[in-house]
């Protein structure tokens, strides 16, 4: 249905229009007329017309003015000006307003008719497209809750790489990369640090998750994750830094946060800050934000208001401190190295040659760099590996003499987070090698060496597969077939003889697999030779 306003003080233009319309468009199109500009203006507001029709000469206001005051509260209106005067400076303003057809009295049937089905098809185009955008809409409020959790999930758990987490900010638009997180936690009521019936207002957040998300969500621009036993965790993207006015700021929106949760569901809630951090860190926000709450019954706890976490005096280099344990982490002993250089040469140029806390500093950053490669995996932890640790370090007399072994412990320690992981995995594939050729001529499967290496037979056939570039039974096959190549040398032996001694029960089976390993059958061979 489309809505035609017709607007002129001849009575006889309107009535011929409306003729004109009805008999080619029958029920399609609605009409209403108005005679001045007062009028067409307030029937405009009422009728909400698709296609206008406007005189320009109409008593009060004119017909351009009409327009410009009509697109004001109805931007989308299709206007077609019927006027009786041929005037350049009207068919200017008419052009400078969007006017579909500026058409000289008097007009045609035939031309009224290709005019109303221009305009219809501009009105069909817009639809769909309104149509379109409604549906994408639609689709993109289903997709971006999953998004938003992928990406929460991403930046706390760390489980995606850099790459995958710059996708997610790319599709949820955050060129920030620095942001805090809260930790919205919601139970029946409080007692004393901890909420009370967790898990039933866990199951009743189904009910009230959106309403919590759309009131986070109109107060702070972030990304909202699922609820996690009763907890919501909520990253906000921001500068490197809040200053005191904005942290103030921070907590009494999170006040009246917690307070409006309460109103609209009737659960009580209590909102963790954390401190802003890298989103590679989120998950040490997330920390402090639950720390913070158990540090205090107050209802909104921000980190920095309280003794959680380790403080740092001003010059201390953190950021150099954190790179280079996150290098060692990730087994890059280059980067390592070079952060471990600056970090030591700071440390004597700023507390000089006899100062015992370098150290000792050195010897923490060490054993802390080889628990990390401890805990990588790979290697076996030996109570007497570091017996002369502390001769060493306590031996030297100048600080700049302990560089060296610093350096050289640390870059074991890296080096190791990697190589030992490798090293197990290759003696564990070298052992499985060796198992093999020694039973290959038994019915041996994959639960069973499985079973000797003391691994699961499904991470043990990946890890066989990512050694050897083979599975499992490939390489038995191979080994099997070039045993019995080798037998089948000696003529003396019958093929039962060599199916059985390389662990088939099956004359007829075995024949098969070394055709298609070989491309020949087993009698073909020998007779090749």
């Amino acid at each position: 249905m489309y809505r035609i306003m017709l607007a002129d003080d001849e009575g006889i233009v309107t009535d011929s229009l409306t003729y004109i319309i009805e008999k080619n468009f029958k029920d399609r199109c609605e009409i209403e007329t108005a005679k001045t500009g007062r009028g067409v203006i307030e029937l405009a507001e009422r009728f909400k017309p698709d296609i206008a029709f406007m005189d320009i000469q109409m008593p009060g206001i004119n017909g351009i003015d009409a327009i410009r005051e009509i697109k004001q509260t109805n931007p989308s209106v299709i206007f077609v000006i019927l006027s009786a005067y041929d005037k350049f400076m009207y068919a200017k303003e008419a052009i400078s307003l969007g006017v579909m057809e500026y058409l000289n009295k008097p007009v045609n049937q035939k031309v009224v008719v290709e005019v109303i089905e221009k305009a219809i098809r501009q009105i069909d185009a817009r639809r769909e497209r309104h149509r379109n955008d409604l549906i994408a809409k639609e689709r993109l409020e289903t997709v971006i809750p999953i998004i938003e959790n992928g990406f929460v999930s991403s930046i706390m758990l760390q489980e995606q790489n850099l790459e995958d987490i710059d996708k997610y900010r790319q599709l949820l638009e955050l060129p920030e990369e620095y942001g805090y997180m809260l930790a919205i936690v919601f139970g029946e009521s409080q007692e004393g640090y901890y909420m009370t019936n967790a898990l039933g207002s866990s199951v009743k957040a189904t009910s009230f998750y959106k309403i919590v998300c759309d009131s986070i969500k109109e107060r702070f621009r972030c990304v909202v994750g699922n609820v996690v036993s009763n907890k919501i965790p909520v990253f906000v993207p921001c500068e490197k830094k809040l200053d005191y006015n904005q942290r103030i700021e921070l907590i009494d929106k999170c006040r009246e946060l917690s307070r409006l949760l309460h109103k609209e569901t009737d659960i009580q809630f209590r909102i963790g800050i954390g401190s802003v951090r890298k989103m590679s860190e989120a998950m040490e926000s997330y920390q402090e934000a639950i720390k913070s709450l158990v540090s205090t019954t107050a209802r909104v706890a921000h980190v920095d208001d309280l003794p959680v976490g380790c403080k740092y005096e001003d010059d201390y280099p953190v950021d150099l401190e954190k790179t280079i344990f996150e290098e060692l982490k990730k087994g890059d002993v280059d980067r390592c190295l070079d952060a471990c250089r600056v970090f030591y040469d700071w440390m004597l140029d700023n507390y000089g040659e006899d100062d015992s806390n370098v150290r000792l500093k050195a010897l923490e950053f060490v054993l802390f760099a080889e628990q990390d490669a401890y805990l990588s995996g790979g290697m076996v932890y030996r109570f007497e590996s570091r017996r002369d640790y502390l001769p060493t370090v306590a031996g030297v007399s100048r600080n700049s003499e302990l560089r060296g072994w610093f350096l050289e412990k640390m870059q074991e320690a890296c080096r190791n987070v990697t190589v030992k992981k490798e090293e197990h995995a290759n003696s564990i594939i070298q052992k499985a090698k060796a198992y093999i050729d020694e039973t290959y001529s038994k019915d041996i499967s994959l639960d069973d060496i499985s079973r000797q290496m003391n691994l699961s037979p499904y991470y043990f056939s990946k890890l066989f597969k990512e050694e050897t570039g083979e599975n499992f039974i490939e390489y038995l096959t191979k080994l099997r077939i070039q045993k019995a190549k080798e037998l089948l040398v000696d003529k003396e032996k019958s093929m039962k003889e060599i199916c059985g001694q390389v662990g088939y029960s099956d004359p007829n089976y075995f024949s098969r697999i070394f055709k298609k390993s070989v491309g020949v059958t087993p009698t073909e061979y020998r007779e090749a030779l």
